[in-house]
C-alpha cells in the first residue's frame, strides 16, 4: 500500500526507525490526553449534557440553552468565571480583535510582552496603517521583546509598576516568529512578577495552538482572559468555525457587548445548529490534540535525522502543536508543503503555490487539504516566503493520517 501511495522504501524505513525512537514521548502525550479527556467528560456530566442541548436557534438566539451550557462547560474546563463561545467569531484573529476593542478605550495603552504579535494583528493594532485600527481610535501600543526565548522580566516589571498600562498581551505560540513557543512555567512566572507590582492590569493570553497540550491552562496560572479558535485545538476537527474567550466575568461581559451590542451582550447570538458540532468537537479534542502532538514529534525526529534544523526537538516539552522545519532553501520548502497537500484528504490534486494573503506582508504558501477551510488542527503546513525559509506545520486529526501526510511530503521533497 505504501508503494501504491508513492512513498519510497527509504522513507518507510526511516519512519519506522524514528517511530521506535519516540515511543517514550508518545507515552507522555497519551498521559496528558487521558487527563484532559477526564476533565472534558466531567464537565459534560456536571452540566448534564443531553440531546436537548443540540437544539438550533435562529434570529436573536434568545434562551439558547445549548449555547449557554457550552459556555458553562468551557468555564469549568478553563477554571474561569465566565466564557463566550460563539460561531459569530470568524476566527481567533477576529476574537482577539473583539477582545481588544472590548477592553481598551481611547488613551489606554496595550503592552505586548512576547514581542510583536502574529502578522494578522498588525493592522488591528496599527503597526500597519488602517483607519479602523486601535491606533486610529487613540489606543497606544508598546512591546517588550523576548530575550533568549524568555520574558525580559526586569523590563516588564519596571514598565508595569507605573500603572498606566491597561492590558498586557502574551502570545503563547510563536506565530511566524523565529522564537520558541512560551512554556507554561515561563507564563506562570511572568504573571506572578507582574501581579506583585500591579494587580490592576489585565493580562490576556492568546492561547491558540496551546489548548490541551498540557494538563493545565494559563487561566489557572493567573491570566485574566484567554482567547482561542474552534478550528484549532478545541474544535476537534468537527466545529466548522468559531472561537472562544474565557476569563473574569466583568471582562467577558465587556467583550460580549462588543461582539453583539451594548445592553444585550451574551443574551443574543443564535447557535444556527452548531451546538452539537461544538460539543462533539470539544469531546474529541484531547485525542485530536494528542494525535497532532505525536505527528509533530515524529516530524521533528525524522527531519532532524535528515539534517534539518527543527524546533522543538522531538524530546522537548511542548507548549503548542506547532512544529517548525528550517529548510534554508526556497524550493525544498515549497516541495515539502506541496507534499503535505498531496497527503491531505481534500484537494490532494491541487498544487499550492506562494501567493499574496490578506494580513501578511510576505507571500505565503499554505498547504491544507482540510474538511474545514483554514483548520490548522487538521494536518497543514504554511510558510512565509522569506529566508531562512521555515515551514510551520501543525495538526493531524489522527496520528495515522498525520504520519502518512508526513511520509508523502518527504517523498515529494526527495523526488
Amino acid at each position: 500500500m505504501y508503494n501504491k501511495y508513492g512513498i519510497k522504501e527509504k522513507v518507510i524505513n526511516l519512519t519506522n526507525k524514528c517511530e521506535e525512537e519516540v515511543k517514550e514521548e508518545f507515552s507522555k502525550i497519551q498521559e496528558i490526553c487521558e487527563y484532559n479527556s477526564l476533565k472534558v467528560l466531567k464537565a459534560f456530566h456536571d452540566n448534564n449534557v443531553s440531546e436537548v442541548h443540540f437544539n438550533e436557534t435562529t434570529g436573536y438566539g434568545y434562551d439558547d440553552i445549548g449555547r449557554d451550557t457550552i459556555e458553562k462547560i468551557y468555564s469549568q474546563i478553563f477554571n474561569t468565571e465566565d466564557s463566550l463561545v460563539r460561531g459569530q467569531f470568524i476566527s481567533a484573529s477576529h476574537a482577539l480583535n473583539v477582545t481588544f476593542f472590548g477592553l481598551l478605550r481611547p488613551g489606554d495603552t496595550m503592552l505586548s510582552i512576547s514581542g510583536k504579535p502574529y502578522d494578522t494583528m498588525d493592522e488591528v493594532i496599527g503597526l500597519r496603517e488602517n483607519s479602523s485600527s486601535l491606533k486610529a481610535f487613540g489606543v497606544k501600543y508598546e512591546q517588550i521583546d523576548l530575550i533568549n526565548n524568555d520574558f525580559n522580566y526586569d523590563a516588564i516589571v519596571n514598565r508595569v509598576q507605573k500603572k498606566d498600562i491597561k492590558l498586557i498581551e502574551i502570545q503563547r505560540s510563536r506565530g511566524y516568529a523565529l522564537r520558541k513557543s512560551l512554556s507554561l512555567e515561563k507564563i506562570k512566572k511572568v504573571i506572578s512578577e507582574i501581579k506583585k507590582v500591579n494587580n490592576e492590569v489585565i493580562i490576556m493570553v492568546d492561547n491558540c495552538y496551546g489548548e490541551f497540550t498540557n494538563k493545565i491552562e494559563p487561566s489557572e496560572l493567573g491570566a485574566d482572559i484567554l482567547v482561542g479558535s474552534l478550528i484549532k485545538n478545541l474544535g476537534g476537527g468537527i466545529a466548522p468555525n468559531g472561537a472562544y474567550v474565557v476569563g473574569k466575568k466583568d471582562l467577558i461581559n465587556l467583550v460580549s457587548q462588543r461582539l453583539t451590542l451594548p445592553g444585550e451582550g451574551k443574551e443574543v447570538g443564535p447557535s444556527l445548529g452548531m451546538n452539537k458540532k461544538i460539543l462533539q468537537g470539544l469531546f474529541m479534542a484531547p485525542s485530536v490534540v494528542a494525535s497532532s502532538l505525536k505527528t509533530a514529534v515524529l516530524t521533528s525526529r525524522i527531519m532532524q535525522e535528515l539534517g534539518y534544523k527543527v524546533d522543538p526537538n522531538f524530546d522537548e516539552t511542548r507548549s503548542d502543536i506547532v512544529q517548525t522545519i528550517e529548510f534554508n532553501d526556497r524550493e525544498k520548502l515549497i516541495k515539502y508543503c506541496q507534499g503535505i497537500q498531496m497527503g491531505s484528504p481534500i484537494d490532494s490534486n491541487s498544487i499550492p503555490v506562494p501567493g499574496d494573503m490578506p494580513g501578511y506582508e510576505d507571500q505565503v504558501i499554505m498547504a491544507a487539504g482540510a474538511f474545514t477551510q483554514g483548520s490548522s488542527i487538521e494536518l497543514s503546513c504554511d510558510a512565509p516566503l522569506r529566508p531562512p525559509y521555515i515551514a510551520f506545520q501543525q495538526g493531524g486529526l489522527t496520528y495515522e493520517y498525520g504520519k502518512l501526510g508526513l511520509m508523502k511530503a518527504i517523498s515529494n521533497m526527495v523526488d
